[in-house]
């Protein structure tokens, strides 16, 4: 087999993800996506709750038979690539530290660029995968990063020109579907659970106050709260209730959430008067969200680009990206490159 990058004009970039509970490999040839291999930590669901040293330490057993999967998938060598991109943040310290480790010994040994890369960029990049939503998005555009960690509204001018115009105060909103789907008793991760039960249950059934914050920024502390209170009178007054109205409480609730995060949208699209929205992150899966930012696209006239599920959640094909985006700029780094658990878009 000719080796890919014996052409002069393609690029093998190899994507490495550790920033959180999920180890992930990717290998891209330019903008086609060869393998994108993720391994999900499944010891945190016994706590509820991503725990970052056990994180760290899953991140340490998987990495190197996911880094070697994604390559054989690929049908390349390591001696074949032509950089590695790496997430140098944000997220835990830990689990960083792992992904970074290993690119910066791939890239020493193998006498290769190593690029460091923005995971919320990332997520927002991801739109441009060959095969993530059908065609590209032009700039300007917005766009919603929604995860376990963040919830944002971004101007995007170009691939590295970004400007946060809002943003969560407090909690992200896959905490707020998380620890709702706590108290009612579902497992973790939360936020599928209740997309999935919401889909049998009435959005209109109960009614949760949406927090009032100015301008483009987001608060969900509060509606955690007020489903907390709540719940506990609804309890007092009749224990089954949580079991008799399970569906009907996810619907709510996720009713409540969505119309928060579209309305913020909506101010953004009147504010800027730009119409192209692009979302990304892993509650960008829901399914709820995505038909509601469909209909809002549909009556608005808005483009709207979401990418396919595999791309929603925290995967190394986005970092494969947005590492070759980096690379055809030279924007590379070295080996001081330390990891960012806290780092401005």
């Amino acid at each position: 087999m000719l080796a890919l990058n014996k052409i002069k004009k393609d690029i093998l970039i190899l994507g490495i993800e550790s920033s959180c509970d999920e180890t992930s490999a990717a290998v891209l040839h330019s903008g086609r996506m060869l393998s994108n291999i993720i391994a999900t930590q499944e010891v945190h669901r016994q706590y509820g709750g991503v725990v970052p040293e056990l994180a760290s330490r899953a991140h340490q057993q998987n990495i190197v038979p996911t880094v070697d999967t994604a390559l054989k998938q690929a049908g390349i060598t390591p001696q074949e690539l032509t950089a590695v991109a790496v997430t140098a943040g944000p997220g835990l310290q830990g689990s960083l530290l792992v992904g970074l480790s290993f690119a910066k010994s791939m890239s020493m040994a193998l006498n290769i660029p190593l690029i460091g890369v923005h995971h919320m960029q990332a997520h927002i990049l991801a739109n441009f995968i060959d095969d993530a939503s059908g065609r590209a998005p032009r700039f300007p555009f917005l766009a919603l990063t929604i995860s376990g960690g963040h919830t944002q509204i971004v101007l995007v001018r170009d691939y590295f020109d970004m400007q946060v115009l809002g943003q969560t105060l407090d909690d992200a909103v896959g905490e707020a579907f998380d620890k709702t789907a706590q108290i009612i008793g579902l497992p973790y991760p939360g936020g599928p659970e209740i997309d999935r039960l919401a889909h049998q249950g009435n959005p209109t059934a109960f009614r949760f106050p949406k927090p009032k914050v100015e301008g483009l920024n987001f608060s969900f502390s509060g509606l955690k709260t007020s489903i907390l209170y709540f719940l506990q009178k609804k309890q007092k007054e009749n224990p089954e209730f949580i079991r008799q109205n399970l569906a009907d409480i996810a619907a709510s609730v996720q009713h409540t959430i969505i119309e928060i995060l579209t309305d913020k949208i909506g101010q953004a699209v009147a504010q800027t008067g730009v119409r192209r929205l692009v979302v990304g992150g892993g509650v960008s899966a829901n399914r709820g969200l995505r038909e509601r930012l469909e209909e809002l696209a549909r009556t608005g006239g808005w483009e709207l680009h979401i990418p396919r599920f595999e791309y929603t959640g925290d995967n190394a094909a986005m970092i494969a990206i947005t590492g070759y985006l980096k690379y055809q700029r030279g924007l590379f780094d070295d080996l001081r490159l330390t990891p960012k658990p806290r780092w401005d878009m």
